[in-house]
């Protein structure tokens, strides 16, 4: 056997069992030629290959976020943008220092991930503040949920929007006792201005990506699900043109499955999928739609109303009319495409779930794409042994149940908040499910990724003590099987990578310490918080070194 490259471990991990073990994975081109004992593999290898010992690092496939939205998280992230969460609006506006000179005077000023919730004074902000320290120049702020934007009157102006406008449905514009725009845009009506917002020079996106596929790399992230950040026809954010140019100029080196919006008219899905077609690394994994919101703005879909209900009606509401989401699903289901479908409150689960159903029994498993719900965040008990039953995916972010415990209590109750987010109802029942950030909402840590879901507390402040909702804590061996088995699948890649087996492609990550070790001997889960990754590969091509 041929091999250029053999990196032996004591802690191989290889997304098949339940433990590290020592061992060697021996790479032939950007394929995984062999995998087992060190010297068995060596022997099989014969002379010249080169061998790295990475001594007690741990060696695994490499982690794959399974929902994210490329093109928003790497212009967040880039110099152009700003995070600021705060303690209150003021901070948030005293930030918007940092970006004064980063882009022309008449483009937005932009920052990211304010969360009011969590602020000493809880109140929705206005533009009021903004306008005060920038009074002549547009400013955009967007939420930590990323469905709400907030802007000053000079951003509202180069928008168009006055109090005479009005929202896309399902959009708000939020005006005052008096009438008055506050500033404050959400739902539909925010996600139809981010393409405004949004826009920058080549030189910008370009510098923003690179720099975002290098933070990717050194987090040990090996490939990503990008899915339509919004259902607005021409306002998904999938950048194929951008990735199109970096595939064609080889500065990839990065799996990218992309999900634009599923619609009536699949031209877009089938031009992305001629576009790619020669491709190893970009690929149409699917579609995406969106079926409710997020249970902080009492849009997520519920069977129940909201324990802080404004009225016995406040279930929240679906954001595409089930029969139309029907429709959407069959439709692509005809042309074999799986769509994604977010859906937080338990009734649009249960909704999507009826759906899906239906589109497999019609035309069984789609060609491209597995079907899939995205966050799940209040799910019935009944309706996770159905996504077994089914074969749907349960595409879930473990930082979400950690973002703001009080607050989902606040808005459900105690009794339905501490059954959200079920990981480990999940593995018990034979669900497959997969991990991710959905970022830029939260960050693309992937020791937070694994840690919040082994311990059900923030990587950063440890908190809740004890975990939230407990039970429902993973195993580290389960964490990182959901993280690169179970992300692969949510990708449509799951013949290709996501396991380390002889044939799959050499996509690796190694971290400078063992993170699962055995059933009988678990590793501490505060040495996932404190590993760091020291190399990653990409096909066999190393892409990342401390």
């Amino acid at each position: 056997m041929f091999a250029d490259l053999v990196l032996k471990s004591s802690a191989v991990f290889t997304a098949l069992g339940d433990r590290s073990q020592p061992g060697a994975v021996a790479i032939a081109g950007d394929r995984i030629a062999d995998v087992g004992p060190v010297g068995e593999v060596l022997g099989r290898c014969g002379e010249g290959a080169e061998v790295i010992d990475l001594g007690d690092s741990f060696v695994c496939p490499g982690f794959i976020d399974s929902h994210l939205h490329f093109h928003t998280a790497a212009m967040n992230r880039s110099r152009l943008s700003v995070f600021c969460e705060g303690s209150c609006a003021e901070d948030c506006v005293d930030a918007l220092a940092a970006v004064e000179d980063a882009r022309p005077r008449d483009e937005f000023m932009l920052s990211y991930g304010w969360y009011h919730p969590l602020w000493r004074d809880p109140s929705l902000p206005t533009r009021d503040i903004l306008d005060r320290a920038y009074p002549d120049r547009p400013v955009c702020l967007m939420g930590a949920d990323v469905h709400t934007l907030w802007l000053n009157s000079a951003g509202l102006a180069k928008l168009g929007i006055d109090e005479g406008s009005v929202p896309p449905p399902g959009g708000i514009y939020r005006k005052d006792a008096l009438g008055r725009l506050t500033g404050i845009v959400q739902e539909t009506a925010a996600f139809d201005l981010f393409p405004r917002i949004y826009r920058f020079s080549r030189e910008e996106e370009d510098e923003a990506v690179a720099a975002f596929i290098g933070d990717l790399h050194a987090n040990g992230i090996t490939g990503v699900g990008d899915l339509a950040l919004f259902a607005l026809p021409g306002a998904d954010m999938i950048c194929d043109d951008v990735l199109a140019r970096f595939d064609r100029d080889g500065r990839l080196d990065l799996r990218v499955s992309l999900f634009p919006t599923a619609l009536d008219d699949l031209s877009r899905a089938r031009g992305i999928e001629a576009r790619f077609a020669g491709s190893r690394f970009v690929r149409l994994g699917g579609l995406k739609q969106f079926f409710d919101g997020v249970t902080s703005t009492h849009t997520a879909w519920l069977h129940e109303p909201y324990a802080n209900a404004d009225g016995p009606d406040d279930v929240g509401r679906p954001t595409v009319a089930p029969e139309r989401m029907r429709r959407l699903v069959l439709g692509a289901a005809a042309a074999g495409y799986a769509v994604r479908v977010h859906t937080i409150g338990d009734r649009a689960v249960e909704t999507a779930l009826d759906i899906f159903a239906e589109a497999i029994g019609a035309y069984g498993r789609p060609r491209v794409g597995a079907y899939g719900l995205e966050h799940l965040e209040r799910i019935d008990d009944g309706d996770i042994p159905r996504l077994a039953q089914l074969g749907v995916l349960a595409n879930v972010q473990p930082p979400h149940a950690t973002l703001d415990p009080e607050g989902t209590v606040r808005d459900l109750g105690r009794e339905r908040a501490l059954r959200m987010w079920p990981f480990a109802s999940y593995e018990r029942a034979g669900v497959s499910y997969s991990f991710g950030t959905d970022a830029p909402v939260v960050d693309i840590d992937s020791r937070a990724v694994l840690y919040d879901a082994v311990t059900r507390r923030d990587a950063v402040s440890g908190l809740p003590e004890g975990g939230w909702a407990p039970d429902e804590r993973l195993s580290a061996a389960q964490a990182v099987r959901a993280y690169t088995r179970g992300s692969a699948a949510a990708c449509g890649r799951a013949e290709e990578t996501g396991t380390l087996e002889p044939g799959k492609l050499a996509d690796i990550a190694v971290l400078d310490r063992d993170i699962v070790g055995s059933p009988e001997s678990p590793v501490d889960p505060e040495l996932i918080r404190a590993a760091e990754v020291v190399m990653t590969l990409v096909g066999g091509k190393v892409v990342y070194t401390r």
